[in-house]
This record gives structure tokens, C-alpha cells and sequence, in this order.
């Protein structure tokens, strides 16, 4: 099974949503609304590349992609649906514009461009701020690609308001952004 253009993936661990967190021995469910974004499950496993594709990614490949991929909602009826991106059983189709994050051989997350993840740092000037403890618009440089120039990982960087939006990889809350969004490198 081919897509000419998308990408088809399945959800990871076969799971909509992620919305379990371990709390010692205890399994916390922390959310139970299918409509909130932030506990549906980020990560798929890709089944097959487009045809045309001539990328890094491969088949069996773990992504991150867009937050409403797998989500279910409700239509105006009140009817479960998936999304549109859901093909059948629990396949999905998604193109490369939904695609933020990819594992390489190594294992390790790779940003493919326009895509860049900022990790939020603390406040360094211990006054409350819109973020709570966060600083505002500053973070360190945790996944990029080659074509952000002048940086490396690690590096603390400013960036564009209202750029950052918020995944959980591997445990760490990240901001997901553009390229374009990194103003300037501390």
C-alpha cells in the first residue's frame, strides 16, 4: 500500500490518545476528553513513504506529526469521526507538512526542515511572567536541521511570540516551530 504524495503511518503502541502518565506504580489517566489536544498521541510509526519521496525517512520509522491526526471528534450530530486523515483500521495518511520530528538509524529525533524544537528554559529573572517559570521567548536548541545556519544544539536562542507550540517528546516539553521563528542566538 503506496500513497503517489502522503505519508501512511499507524498511531504508536496502537494508542489515540496519551493520556496515561506512570506516577510511581500507579497509572494515572490525566485526561478523558477525546477533544483535548494535549494528551492525543503525537507519535506514529511509519507503514510506507509516498512514491515520490526521496527523503531520509523510511518504513517502520517513528514520527511526530500533528496533533489531530489521530484524534476522534464529534460532527454536528454528535457522531464519533475520525479524522480526515484516518484511511481504515488504523491507518492514517498525513503529508510532509504534518510531519515535525523523524528517528534516524541512530535513534535519535531529527527535525526535517521547515522544522525546528526549542526546549523551553527557566526564568532567569525570578519574577512571575506569562509563562510561569519559563523564560518568555528564550530556549535552548534541541532538534534542527541543516538549513537553520549558525546554530547547534544546546544553543539558547530567541524567538517570534505566539511561535511555540507545546509537544511532549520522550518526557520533555518542547516547543515545535519554524526556522523563520528563531530571531537571534545569546
Amino acid at each position: 500500500m503506496k500513497s503517489p504524495y502522503h505519508f501512511i503511518i499507524k498511531p504508536y503502541n496502537d494508542r489515540r490518545y496519551d493520556n496515561i502518565r506512570k506516577y510511581g506504580d500507579v497509572d494515572f489517566i490525566i485526561s478523558s476528553s477525546q477533544e483535548d489536544h494535549t494528551v492525543s498521541n503525537r507519535i506514529g510509526v511509519v507503514v510506507s513513504v509516498p512514491t515520490y519521496y526521496n527523503g531520509p525517512i523510511k518504513s517502520g520509522d517513528h514520527v511526530v506529526v500533528h496533533h489531530n491526526v489521530f484524534k476522534f471528534y464529534y460532527d454536528m450530530k454528535g457522531n464519533q469521526k475520525s479524522s480526515w486523515h484516518h484511511l481504515f483500521d488504523d491507518y492514517f495518511i498525513i503529508d510532509s507538512e504534518q510531519l515535525y520530528l523523524y528517528k534516524d538509524p541512530n535513534g535519535e529525533w531529527c527535525s526535517p526542515y521547515p522544522y525546528c524544537f526549542v526546549k523551553p528554559i527557566d526564568n532567569q529573572d525570578k519574577i512571575i511572567s506569562s509563562t510561569g517559570s519559563r523564560e518568555d521567548l528564550w530556549g535552548e536548541l534541541v532538534y534542527f536541521n541543516e538549513m537553520l545556519e549558525d546554530v547547534n544544539k544546546g544553543d539558547i536562542v530567541a524567538f517570534s511570540p505566539d511561535s511555540e507550540y507545546e509537544f511532549r517528546i520522550d518526557g520533555e516539553i518542547l516547543y515545535r516551530m519554524y526556522n523563520k521563528n528563531i530571531c537571534l542566538k545569546k
